[in-house]
């Protein structure tokens, strides 16, 4: 009796085992080779679209510091890189040549304002020998028109003393912003000049502009936000920045000028907005990526961007579908967080494979299981 009942446990147990290996058998003869794969669906959330150019730091002043009068270069008054405050000396030039040339016009002019005194006296006497008739009407007009000869005589000479001292003045060439300075690209012991080119370079520091070119479609796009925010686009939409390495600039941004015309050579037109740097960390001439976002929330697809994968045809991602990974080909519109927001190429509900699409080809069957559970297994 106990071995007919051991018996029949395991013949129980062969038929259990064969039933398992049968089913087995089914699911792989089903999907030979699969691959499991975890996804996610696709599906619609609300997102401010982030669109992000890139831009291009531009001080809001700018000088390049030249000479205005030739003469020898006595001094450089200026630590390259410093800060400098409006105002501050930077270079000068020998004066001795420029107050003596200051002096002889005062010369000048004394000796025209004496020959003006003089010619009136004359005219003053020509008039009253007139009045008494011992004098004679011709003589008179010759005193008159003395008189007004050395008139002009005095304001020439009045015009070579101010010319004189603005070239006294432009021996000591001074700081017309304050901002920080550049390299000097001139010594002292040179001879410099109108014709010697930039002598150095200031660029204000607090705010700075950022400007990007924005295409057409996409500048028609902020406008119809414009329009559905009831404002102007300045007010709808927020500016930020990020540096070449990833990283976030601290301070956002406001758009505050939008070019009046559309370059025909890019189609784009050119947008500025201005940004604060107190701490100097926005450098003239810097490439920055220039993001804006909208304030009122759409709905958008977003897939994770772990997920995209990218050759020379654009971004894909893999989706599953009767079984099998298929390739959808993506527009994207920007980011949100860690995800991509998806303007097209795919529909709500699609099972877009994260996790284990580093080995899949087009067509290739795949076991798709959520990636969460995918994950814990």
């Amino acid at each position: 009796m106990r071995l007919s009942i051991a018996c029949a446990r395991i013949a129980v147990q062969l038929a259990v085992a064969l039933s398992a290996a049968s089913c087995s058998n089914s699911v792989w003869a089903q999907t030979p080779g699969a691959t499991h794969v975890g996804t996610i669906l696709a599906a619609r959330e609300p997102v401010n679209p982030v669109k992000e150019f890139v831009g291009r730091v531009e001080a809001v002043e700018r000088v390049s510091v030249r000479a205005r009068i030739t003469g020898y270069l006595k001094e450089v008054l200026f630590k390259e890189g410093d800060a400098v405050k409006e105002g501050a000396p930077l270079y000068r030039i020998e004066p001795e040549p420029f107050q003596a040339a200051l002096q002889q016009a005062q010369g000048a002019l004394l000796k025209a304002q004496g020959q003006e005194a003089n010619a009136a006296g004359q005219l003053d006497r020509a008039e009253t020998l007139l009045k008494t008739q011992s004098g004679s009407v011709a003589v008179r007009d010759q005193r008159t028109a003395e008189y007004q000869t050395t008139k002009g005589d005095v304001l020439v000479a009045q015009a070579n003393v101010q010319a004189a001292a603005i070239n006294l003045s432009y021996t000591e060439i001074k700081s017309p912003i304050s901002g920080v300075i550049g390299r000097t690209s001139v010594t002292k012991g040179n001879v410099v000049g109108p014709d010697s080119g930039v002598l150095t370079t200031i660029v204000s520091q607090d705010p700075m502009y950022v400007v990007t070119p924005v295409s057409q479609r996409e500048f028609l796009q902020l406008k119809s936000e414009q329009r559905r925010a009831g404002g102007d686009v300045a007010a709808s939409l927020t500016v930020a920045l990020r540096f070449s390495d990833g990283s976030a600039y601290a301070f956002p941004g406001k758009i505050n000028f939008v070019d009046i015309s559309i370059d025909k050579a890019t189609d784009s037109v050119l947008v500025r907005a201005s940004f604060p740097n107190p701490h100097g960390q926005l450098i003239d001439g810097q490439l920055v990526k220039f993001s804006i976002t909208g304030d009122k929330p759409e709905e958008k697809i977003l897939v994770p961007q772990s997920a995209l994968i990218a050759d020379q045809q654009g971004v894909y991602v893999f989706v599953v579908e009767d079984g099998k990974a298929a390739v959808k080909r993506l527009k994207l519109g920007g980011e949100s967080g860690a995800n991509a927001i998806v303007d097209s190429g795919l529909d709500a509900g699609a099972q877009v494979i994260v996790e284990g699409m580093e080995v899949l080809r087009p067509g290739a069957p795949v076991i798709a299981s959520p990636a969460k559970m995918l994950g814990r297994s």
